[in-house]
């Protein structure tokens, strides 16, 4: 099998990711291009992926009843949202 890329759905799990892999087909019928999407489980044995990211996933053994898949490297990182915290606002004594 060759490497899929893919963007980071979840990542709640520890050392585990899922990744939708997209790809496009032609519809014979109606001559029109079709999106499908295939959500994938990954190791991700760092714990560096986050949601929004691209990867790029190398096949291996089974890793579990559903992970077939490593994640090699980060193609692009996206950027994280971080809620402010009520130290980051500064009160004014009035």
């Amino acid at each position: 099998m060759k490497p899929i890329i893919g963007v980071v759905l979840s990542n709640r799990m520890q050392k585990s990711v899922v990744v939708a892999s997209y790809h496009f087909w032609e519809d014979t019928v109606h001559k029109k291009k079709v999106q499908r999407r295939t959500k994938l489980m990954a190791h991700d044995e760092n714990n560096e992926c986050n949601i929004g990211d691209w990867v790029r996933l190398d096949p291996s053994r089974p890793l579990s009843r559903r992970k077939r898949w490593i994640v090699a490297e980060i193609v692009k990182k996206e950027k994280v949202y971080v809620r402010p915290t009520e130290d980051s606002f500064q009160v004014h004594p009035t």
